[in-house]
């Protein structure tokens, strides 16, 4: 019978590990996405994006990193360096 809670015991933190492994996963995936995109576009193309509607799958990244602080500094550690120095040598940020 002690088996039992420890057989639940160890579901809960397998389940919440594969849970865990998605966010990484997503956050990842958003993070690489956004280094390419501004490393292979051009100055003109980030000014242009700029402005430009948000997709289904950039909102639903925005929304998990609005209410995930951890997620949210992993992200900005990820990008913040190549987004950054590229903004700076278009002109976008002071």
């Amino acid at each position: 019978m002690r088996r039992i809670p420890a057989l639940i015991a160890v579901c809960g933190l397998v389940g919440a590990g594969i849970a865990a492994a998605q966010q990484n996963m997503l956050l990842d995936y958003a993070a690489s996405q956004m280094v390419q995109k501004f490393q292979t576009a051009s100055c003109e193309q980030l000014k242009a994006q700029k402005g430009a509607p948000q997709t289904d799958k950039q909102k639903e990244v925005k929304e998990f990193l609005q209410n995930d602080a951890q997620a949210r500094a992993a992200f900005v550690n990820k990008v913040a360096a190549p987004v950054l120095n590229k903004m700076f040598v278009c002109g976008m940020i002071p």
